[in-house]
């Protein structure tokens, strides 16, 4: 029985191309979103335990990794601390560090390098090995920097900048004077191979002192390699023993997981958009495989029948169906699993246009990988071939003796009772998302309702499928109708057919109401928020030099100008987002007040609504806020707002933050023109003043919004561009349908070309058919997905405010669904053109 399954297998080559092209784009994708999150997993690591010393002497608070959102602080450390460690017996050498936050690099033609993705890391270099004994640093190239003056890029930046060694080399400084330059004397890597996308910029101690610290002799970090014998944690001990007051001394492991538990967060944000969309490809692709397998126990009913009467049982005809669907779901998981492979190489090289670099290296199949892809593959394969094979062990013997021999197909009253109890348990599960604003009790419901209408769209669709054999028929005529009564035919594989593309579009369509709504809340934030003319700020959203503000604060028109400054603070063990305003701030900005009033003075704070409940805090009470240093103001809340986008969840006068030591920055310029000041001249003057910084943008209020809108549009068409894979296995199980139905239907075609019809109406009809199946999935899809994008919106109320339906993109998503039916229908379409008459019609 084996052996005539395996040969009936061989002897049917384009099915089985046609069948395991479904699972083979699933799986792939699948493989290659493993191979990816393991390369960048181990990507980060290998930067992360290759950089890190037996020990770090840092100041309090201090977050890894926290991007310089936190700024430059004031709290440093002396030479006479650093030779003092140095002295311990538990320490073998103590090296000074100077990390710098808010440098950027420019290109050699003034462009930004970096700062859209991965960070720019500015430090200081010297040979102190990490906490294997290895270096942390690699030179590529040249050699390091000893003058003041002296640079070293990674090799990355240094090609992204258009520099060579010997070159004078442009940056953008956070404070001060902006505009400096040094000259390129060498390339550097991180131990571990690559930087991950991040920027290096390697100074020598006292050319980063004089950056970060007007040249003063100090370091903000240290490091410390342990002596022969001595643990990470009595090392971390006896350095604190000897360490001033606000700073703390932790091992070369504690550096490390707070590093692995801050890009981890982000990574894993990574890791589970991707798998969220593999997933999907390869529930489409089960879909196509149910209905792939379902067709042919159709076409081969005889062929069961006879062997059921030559003595083969129901068990044996079934595990012959099973057999079948098994080799298949190896062969295509196999080659799936090498395409994964290019597949995550070609993420990584998508991912790295927006700073994300994967050393590839570290893009290698683990068993891992390998068996999950296996087991997904298998697995959905034998289990979408379970029905059909239920099915094609009930071919009774004596069907054997009839040409129109077919496997029962049960009624559709038990799958509309069970489908409709489903839907009606969706839609309790969305309403109850809806109602307590949890849109995991949302997804659920929305997850049944697709998989249900996916099962139903033969009942669904039916009026449908009516109204398109009338249209085509009163476009087509007889062409049209033939084309109606196919698809019609038989509903339940029209509907499965339909079914993957439908799910495609159902996700599309969600995707395009809740970027559309986004949209629209931005808009209407936007309009009821910004108050002030004009909003100078940085493209990266990190602090600049507060010389740009002075420089724009002498234009004649501009009348009010307000600074402030983003920050973070510790709030027990939490990150909290600080917004230092100052005295023109209420000028500007009128916060919608909950309790209390915006105007502040000395030590005194506005928190939002959310801060408020979350801490359990009101008028009058005190907030311990702690900075870098162990530093820390406690500050009477004075008023409770509605939240703003113009601030963070606490707002603290501007000197306050100097009091913190947080190095004075801005972060956002707020301006009002003078009265009768001309718009066009004073904003053209800004923008001026700007480009000599390139990452400092001028917005008005509407070109402000169209930056937002921007960047939802890029993460819109990103998430568009995974959910092709799923249209393309949808087409791709349209062809397949069509190409099956083609052959089950030979003789009936055989004899309609004998009765006179073209070739080219035959091809018509084939497409027209396709059409229809396409129409009907996209129909299905984005009613579906409009439903669920408006309740996903009503869940969010509280962040997408405004309800959008782009009708637009709906339309456009309907044309693009003919064009998938017109395109699918090509081969069958002439496939069946070409066949032989005299040889369809003697076809049984």
């Amino acid at each position: 029985m084996v052996g005539l399954t395996l040969r009936n297998l061989l002897a049917r080559k384009v099915r089985l191309l046609m069948s395991g092209l479904a699972v083979v784009i699933g799986v792939a994708f699948l493989a290659g979103v493993l191979v990816f999150s393991n390369g960048l997993s181990t990507t980060f690591d290998s930067i992360i335990y290759g950089s890190t010393p037996d020990g770090v002497v840092r100041a309090q608070d201090t977050d890894e990794f926290s991007g310089g959102m936190s700024g430059q602080s004031d709290a440093v450390l002396t030479p006479d601390v650093v030779a003092e460690l140095a002295e311990l017996p538990e320490v073998e050498r103590a090296d000074g560090d100077i990390y710098g936050a808010g440098l950027n690099l420019l290109a050699s033609d003034g462009t930004l390098v970096g700062g859209t993705g991965a960070p720019t890391l500015s430090f200081n270099y010297h040979d102190a090995p990490n906490m294997d004994g290895e270096q942390i640093l690699f030179l590529d190239a040249g050699r390091w920097p000893t003058a003041n003056d002296e640079i070293v890029l990674d090799e990355g930046a240094a090609e992204a900048g258009g520099y060579e060694l010997g070159d004078e080399v442009e940056l953008l400084a956070p404070f001060g004077d902006v505009n400096r330059t040094a000259r390129l004397v060498g390339t550097a890597e991180f131990n571990g191979g690559g930087t991950a996308g991040a920027t290096l910029l390697i100074f020598s101690t006292a050319g980063a002192q004089e950056l970060f610290f007007d040249g003063e002799d100090v370091f903000n970090r240290v490091s410390l390699t342990a002596a022969e014998g001595v643990t990470q944690q009595e090392l971390a001990d006896a350095a604190q023993a000897v360490l001033p007051d606000g700073f703390e001394a932790a091992t070369g492991d504690q550096v490390a997981d707070e590093s692995q538990d801050a890009i981890g967060s982000f990574l894993g944000i990574i890791q589970t958009f991707l798998t969220v969309f593999a997933i999907i490809a390869v529930i489409v692709g089960g879909f196509i495989i149910v209905n792939t397998f379902t067709i042919l126990v159709a076409q081969r009913s005889r062929e069961l029948a006879l062997l059921r009467a030559l003595g083969a049982s129901r068990g044996q005809v079934s595990r012959s169906v099973l057999i079948e669907a098994f080799v298949l779901a190896v062969v295509a998981s196999t080659i799936a699993i090498g395409l994964g492979l290019l597949l995550a190489r070609g993420l990584a090289a998508l991912l790295s246009v927006v700073g994300l670099d994967v050393s590839g290296s570290a893009l290698d199949l683990t068993a891992d990988a390998a068996i999950t892809s296996y087991a997904v593959g298998i697995g959905v394969t034998m289990a979408a071939a379970w029905l059909p094979a239920r099915r094609a062990g009930r071919v009774a013997p004596v069907a054997a003796m009839r040409a129109d021999a077919a496997p029962a197909i049960g009624g559709l009253r038990r799958r509309v009772i069970v489908g409709s109890v489903l839907l009606a348990m969706g839609a309790v599960l969305a309403g109850y998302g809806v109602a307590r604003k949890e849109t995991l009790w949302l997804g659920i419901g929305a997850v049944i309702w697709i998989l249900t209408v996916a099962v139903l769209s033969s009942v669904i669709g039916k009026p449908l499928l009516l109204a398109c054999r009338s249209l085509f028929a009163g476009l087509f005529g007889t062409t049209g109708r033939l084309a109606g009564e196919n698809a019609l035919r038989d509903p339940r594989r029209t509907g499965a057919t339909a079914s993957a593309l439908m799910i495609g579009l159902a996700l599309v369509s969600t995707i395009g109401v809740l970027a559309a709504s986004l949209n629209k809340s931005v808009d209407d934030l936007v309009d009821e928020q910004f108050t002030s003319d004009l909003l100078v700020q940085s493209t990266t959203f990190l602090p600049f030099s507060t010389e740009i503000g002075d420089e724009i604060s002498q234009i004649d028109g501009v009348g009010v100008m307000s600074r402030q400054q983003f920050t973070t603070a510790k709030i027990g063990d939490d990150t909290a987002y600080l917004t230092g305003v100052d005295d023109q701030f209420d000028d500007v900005y009128q916060l919608e007040m909950i309790d209390g009033t915006q105007e502040m003075t000395g030590d005194q704070t506005v928190v939002s609504e959310d801060f408020a409940d979350r801490y359990d805090v009101g008028l009058g009470d005190k907030v311990e806020l702690r900075f870098q240093g162990g530093v820390a103001l406690t500050p009477t809340i004075v008023g409770v707002s509605a939240g703003s986008e113009v601030v963070g969840a606490v707002t603290v006068p501007l000197d306050q933050l100097g009091d913190a030591g947080v190095v004075r920055q801005d972060t956002a310029l707020s301006i009002l023109l003078a009265p009768g000041a001309d718009a066009d001249r004073v904003y053209d003057e800004i923008d001026e003043a700007a480009k000599a910084v390139p990452i400092v943008a001028v917005y008005d209020k509407e070109e402000f919004a169209e930056s937002i809108r921007g960047q939802v549009n890029q993460l819109l068409y990103m998430i568009y561009g995974l959910l092709a894979l799923a249209i393309v296995i949808a087409v791709i199980g349209i062809v397949n349908t069509l190409g099956l139905s083609v052959i089950e239907r030979t003789r009936e075609v055989g004899l309609l070309r004998a009765v006179g019809m073209s070739r080219s109406r035959l091809r018509r009809m084939i497409t027209l058919e396709s059409v229809t199946i396409a129409v009907l999935g996209a129909a299905l899809g984005m009613a579906l997905g409009v439903v669920i994008g408006v309740l996903l919106q009503r869940a969010l109320a509280d962040d997408l405010t405004s309800l959008a339906v782009p009708l637009g993109q709906l339309a456009v998503f309907l044309v693009i669904a003919v064009v998938v039916g017109v395109l699918a229908a090509v081969i069958p379409a002439h496939r069946a053109a070409r066949l032989n008459v005299l040889s369809a019609i003697a076809t049984e």
